[in-house]
């Protein structure tokens, strides 16, 4: 974000979720505004009852504790750029994201967040081209980060799941940090999962060396091999089933025989809302399908008419009986 900040447009906002957009707006542009930005800001919150409303809401909980606490934790970071400059591009990312407190947004995510330079929300996938050629899908509900010059080439993993398409390069490799686990990498295209403290490597081509961040221990995977790095270390290397584990890298979501429990929580990644299971006989139903990752609602509709179980749908809500 630039001292320039344009300021939203003096509209009615028709609906709450633009006027709480535009009101993350306004809380950027009125740290510092200009007589011409305070009179539009006043036009805007006569505009509509609803931008009053959201403006109350964003600020209440923008003034809060919460957010105090996290700047100062912030601030107190040590960092090669002034805090100021590292949070500028961030403010209304950190604004939403203390909105958002009041849904399904949690605020232990929140540096992470502010240290990513690429996000995806649920449901989205994100296309990515690194400084040095290598290319990154992201998957839905993702933060990622790179820093890639003559001195270094490393990229961060802090939450979500990427496949890497990695350039060869005769320099140094490309070393990619995923909570429990780091990959180094030359020419190579893998798959990138952490989750809850838990990571995945999957190989497509060539070889990936990885590092356990808990005790340095070292594993080399070729293509085709996947291994789990948890909170104890590596797991054994298990056979990768590129048709199945990588679906996701052409948007598909495959399973073969997989409980309905086990089901749900892969679609829950990808539906902005929740889906819940009333019915625990269904829990073990396996389950064998291919469809579309950008249709979750579909899929949980298709899911109810070949179990037989009775489908309720609200905004944002789906469940399961």
């Amino acid at each position: 974000m630039t001292d320039n900040h344009r300021s939203p447009e003096p509209s009615s906002a028709q609906d709450p979720a633009s006027a709480m957009d535009q009101a993350l707006d306004w809380l950027i542009v009125l740290g510092s505004p200009d007589e011409e930005q305070s009179r539009q800001f006043h036009v805007w919150l006569d505009a509509d009852p609803l931008n009053a409303q959201a403006f109350a809401k964003a600020q209440a909980i923008w003034d809060g504790p919460q957010v105090a606490q996290c700047a100062q934790n912030l601030a107190a970071r040590p960092a090669k750029v002034t805090v100021l400059t590292r949070l500028r591009p961030h403010w209304k990312p950190l604004a939403t994201a203390a909105v958002l407190l009041l849904g399904l947004f949690n605020f232990s995510n929140l540096p992470m967040r502010l240290q990513a330079d690429h996000l995806t929300v649920v449901g989205e996938r994100q296309r990515l081209q690194l400084e040095d050629g290598s290319r990154v899908l992201l998957n839905t509900n993702s933060a990622f980060s790179s820093t890639i010059n003559n001195r270094q080439r490393v990229a961060r993993l802090y939450r979500g799941e990427a496949f890497f398409e990695v350039q060869a390069n005769r320099g140094q490799p490309l070393e990619i940090d995923a909570g429990p686990v780091t990959a180094s990498v030359h020419d190579t295209a893998f798959a990138v999962r952490y989750l809850d403290g838990v990571a995945q490597v999957r190989v497509q081509r060539g070889d990936v060396d990885l590092r356990a961040t808990r005790d340095d221990a070292r594993v080399r995977l070729s293509a085709g091999e996947s291994i789990r790095i948890g909170p104890n270390g590596f797991d054994k290397p298990a056979k990768l089933d590129a048709a199945t584990d990588l679906a996701w890298v052409q948007g598909r979501l495959v399973f073969e025989n997989c409980p309905l429990n086990q089901v749900l929580a892969e679609l829950r990644r990808y539906y902005p809302g929740w889906i819940i299971n009333n019915n625990e006989q269904l829990a073990d139903v396996t389950v064998t399908g291919n469809y579309r990752l950008d249709q979750p609602l579909d899929v949980v509709r298709s899911l109810a008419q070949i179990t037989s179980a009775r489908l309720q749908e609200f905004p944002a809500l789906v469940i399961l009986n």
